[in-house]
Formats: C-alpha cells, sequence, structure tokens
C-alpha cells in the first residue's frame, strides 16, 4: 500500500512495518536458541506484569474476578509458552520427503522459514490471552510482530504496550493502542500474515483490506456455538458443565456455548437444574467480584434489546437473580435463560456474547444435528453423551472449529491442539505445532547431487532411454481393477 502522507497514524504503522521489514531482512532466519531467549523474556515479562494486567481488565470491565483473569488469560499463555520452548527445535526441522523416481539420487526436504512480520488484531474480551497467544506463535515460528489492542479495552492496552516496550525492540514487537481509526490503517498494512479475533461482520472487512496486499489471513470469528445433550445423560450434570463454562466472563467469550439443544420432555428439567447451578455458583451478583460485568453500555442494551426482542415475539424469559437485586448503576447483568424460542427471535439469529441461553427442544437426536447442520459452522460444538459411538458419529456428522465432548470451551486450553474456526466463525490455526506451521512458510527444497538422471531423459522426446523409461512408469501405474 502507497504511504499515505497526509495520515499521521498511517506513517507511524508503515513506518514501524518498515522498521521491523529492515530488521528482519537483516536476520531472516533467527536461530532457536534466539527464539527460545524471546520466548522467555516475554515469560518474564507475564509474570512481572501479572498484578497490573489483571487489576487493568479488571478496571476495563469495571468488575472481573482475578482468579477469572488468572484462569483464563495469564496459565494459558505461560503454558504456551512453555509448551512452545519444549517443541520448537523439532517443528523448526527440516523435514525429509518422499523422491519420485524421476530424481532418483536427489534429496527433497521441507525447509520451514518465518514470514516476516506479523499483525495482530486483538478483541476486548480477552485482551491478554488473545494478544500474547498468537504472538507466541508468531515468535515462535521466528517472526516480528505488531499488535494491535481494543479500544474497549483501554486500560489492559495501556498495560501491554509498557509491558511490550520495556521488554522487546521496537524491530521485535510493538503495541498499538487506539480506536477505530487506527484500526482500519493497521489491517491496511502489507504484513506477511495477519491474524484478527473478533466478529464476522468485521472479519470481512478485515479480509477484504488485507486482501488488497494478498496478506493471508487467520481469523476466529465466533459464531453460534451449540451445546447438545443426548437424552441418556444425566440432566443435572449436563447443567452443572454448562453453567461453568456460560457463567465465565458473564457469556462474554468466543467459545461460549450460545445456544442449548435439549430433548423435548426434559426441557422444563434442564432449565430448572440450569437456573438453580447458575444461582449456587453465583449467589450475590451487583457486588460478587466473581461475577463479570458486561464490557460496555453498548454492549449491556444490545444483550437487553434481544431479550426485548425475544420477549415482544413470545419467548418465556427466566431471569437467575437469587435476591432480585437491582443492577442500576452498573453494566452486571444477570443470566437470563429464554424458553419457547422460534427462528425469528435475534437471541437465534445472532452472536449472543453474554449472559443470555436460549434453550432448543428436539425429538431426535438426527433433528439436532439437522437444526446444527442447516446454520452457519460455528467456532465449537459441545456434545454431552457417554457412548462412545455416538460421540464419534457426532464428529462426523457435524462441522465446527472445534469439539467438546462431555464439556464446553476447555479445548482452547490444549496447546498441543489447533485452534480456528470453519467457514462463518474463522479460518486458519494458531496454538501448537499448527500455529508455527501457520506463521511459518513450507518451503519445498530438491537438492541435486552430481549424477543426473534427467540428462538420460531430456529431449529430443522419443529417445531411447525416453522410450524405455515412460514405458516402465505406465507399467507402474496401470489400470487399477
Amino acid at each position: 500500500m502507497p504511504l499515505d502522507a497526509q495520515n499521521p497514524i498511517a506513517v507511524v504503522l508503515n513506518e514501524t512495518l518498515a522498521a521491523q521489514r529492515a530488521a528482519y531482512a537483516q536476520a531472516p532466519a533467527p536461530s532457536i536458541a534466539e527464539r527460545t531467549e524471546r520466548l522467555n523474556r516475554l515469560h518474564n515479562a507475564v509474570i512481572d506484569y501479572k498484578d497490573r494486567l489483571v487489576a487493568a481488565v479488571d478496571a476495563d470491565f469495571s468488575g472481573r474476578a482475578s482468579a477469572e483473569t488468572e484462569l483464563m488469560e495469564i496459565l494459558p499463555v505461560l503454558e504456551g509458552i512453555a509448551y512452545n520452548k519444549k517443541n520448537v527445535k523439532r517443528w523448526a526441522k527440516q523435514s525429509r520427503r518422499h523422491t519420485p523416481l524421476m530424481l532418483f539420487g536427489s534429496k527433497t526436504k521441507v525447509h520451514y522459514q518465518p514470514l516476516g512480520v506479523v499483525g495482530i488484531v486483538v478483541p476486548w474480551n480477552f485482551p491478554i490471552f488473545l494478544g500474547l497467544s498468537p504472538l507466541v506463535g508468531a515468535l515462535t515460528a521466528g517472526n516480528r510482530a505488531m499488535i494491535k489492542t481494543s479500544e474497549f479495552a483501554e486500560n489492559t492496552g495501556a498495560v501491554l504496550k509498557e509491558m511490550i516496550e520495556a521488554t522487546f525492540t521496537a524491530e521485535e514487537v510493538t503495541v498499538h493502542t487506539g480506536g477505530v481509526e487506527v484500526a482500519t490503517e493497521f489491517t491496511k498494512l502489507p504484513f506477511d500474515h495477519l491474524v484478527f479475533t473478533g466478529s464476522t461482520q468485521v472479519g470481512k472487512i478485515v479480509m477484504r483490506a488485507a486482501a488488497e496486499n494478498l496478506t493471508p489471513v487467520t481469523l476466529e470469528l465466533g459464531g453460534k456455538s451449540p451445546a447438545i445433550i443426548h437424552d441418556s445423560f444425566p440432566i443435572e450434570e449436563a447443567a452443572k458443565r454448562i453453567a461453568f463454562g456460560k457463567g465465565l466472563n458473564a457469556g462474554q467469550v468466543c467459545v461460549s456455548p450460545d445456544y442449548i439443544m435439549v430433548p423435548r420432555a426434559k426441557l422444563t428439567a434442564f432449565t430448572d437444574a440450569f437456573a438453580k447451578e447458575m444461582a449456587q455458583q453465583y449467589p450475590t451478583l451487583r457486588d460478587n467480584d466473581d461475577y463479570t460485568a458486561i464490557i460496555t453500555d453498548r454492549q449491556r442494551e444490545r444483550l437487553l434489546d434481544n431479550l426485548q426482542d425475544a420477549r415482544d415475539k413470545g419467548a418465556t424469559i427466566r431471569e437467575v437473580n437469587p435476591n432480585g437485586e437491582s443492577f442500576e448503576g452498573t453494566r452486571k447483568l444477570p443470566i437470563h435463560i429464554v424458553t419457547d424460542v422460534t427462528e425469528d427471535m435475534r437471541v437465534l439469529q445472532e452472536e449472543i456474547f453474554g449472559p443470555i441461553m436460549p434453550i432448543v427442544p428436539y425429538d431426535t437426536i438426527d433433528e439436532a444435528i439437522a437444526y446444527v447442520n442447516a446454520r452457519p459452522r460455528p467456532l465449537a460444538l459441545y456434545y454431552f453423551d457417554w457412548d462412545h459411538a455416538r460421540g464419534e458419529h457426532m464428529l462426523n456428522a457435524t462441522h465446527s472449529g472445534g469439539v467438546c465432548i462431555n464439556d464446553v470451551m476447555t479445548h482452547v486450553a490444549v496447546d498441543d491442539m489447533p485452534f480456528g474456526g470453519v467457514g462463518p466463525s474463522g479460518m486458519g490455526h494458531y496454538h501448537g505445532k499448527e500455529g508455527f506451521l501457520n506463521f511459518s512458510k513450507a518451503k519445498g527444497v530438491v537438492v541435486k547431487g552430481r549424477f543426473n538422471p534427467t540428462s538420460y531423459i531430456r529431449q529430443p522426446w522419443g529417445n531411447r532411454m525416453h522410450t524405455a523409461f515412460m514405458r516402465f512408469q505406465f507399467n507402474r501405474f496401470r489400470k487399477i481393477g
């Protein structure tokens, strides 16, 4: 993209990218020791800034438990760093490949090379983990990185910026704060790879901007992740496991269960069990530090509007508020269970991203599968069933970015598995080896020795060796059956 000299934001961002590109050109192949040292620096920085990061997230949400931030953001980053350090040498090693007969005497291999500079656009809901986790993958693959934090997590963005500036040079990693105008210019940059986490609607805009530079993208976009309870599964146990996941960050999680499919005959039993479990986990709400507030007034109003839309269209709404507390003057919102839902309600059309749980009854498991498959492919799918064969059938019969069987959300915490969406819920992966590959160029290499077998079958075509070679080859590949 040409530099816009009239836009000071574009100037700064382009200059930063140019500096990182120049540094990469000077050192395009950092050693395993150099990559490990950068990961060690990041590890120590997270430890040193942990309390400040936790406090910043709490301030941005106007209330989020330190235990939740440590469990869902700090520890996964540290786990990811440790896992990548342990495996980077093995991942980065050139891999030998099969050599075809025509190249007899040659060696073939794949060489894994850093892409260069990776851009990372961070959302507000997990502003530490969703910024630093892709950074871990980028650094492990030997890249440099520029991070754009969310304007809705302003305090966290400021602490991350200070932490990164104290830990890395501007030629290694930078953090950029600011609003939509900064994000717009950031996604226009000709990165070697761009990671975006956010809504499907904004993801389309980001992908269009990246297409101008043919920048490859990893998009993690969320969607409506279903939880399906088989008729044989204990309803109270399902309620307990789903309630734990839905309560985290007050449902403001990209992989939060977005609606629950329950056997029709057990609809009331599940609703009662789910409400009871939520009340036990959060016996109070307004002054309970364990229960997270909604990130902004605008988001809270959006959720309330969606509830009113459902109510106006005939839904039954049950508010789980054990003490009948008022939330006037706060951004907290209790869990709302929505039954008697219909397809024209926004709670079944849009990703909820908050403490609202629609319940959809079904009559047969095939009907539940068909319901999920008739909708955009979600980022996650959760299935509750002790039967292994039915669980395997669910894996084959549905499409989603990831799956938990008899649990919700925990697949994100597994560093040895790829994390990413499919179709409308995203593309590409990070975490684990797939993250390393995502941020690397797998370069195919042929090394030919002194002996050159192709000299015997070259032009002019039809010479004796060429004819014999082709006859031999096609005898190998005769029609089967």
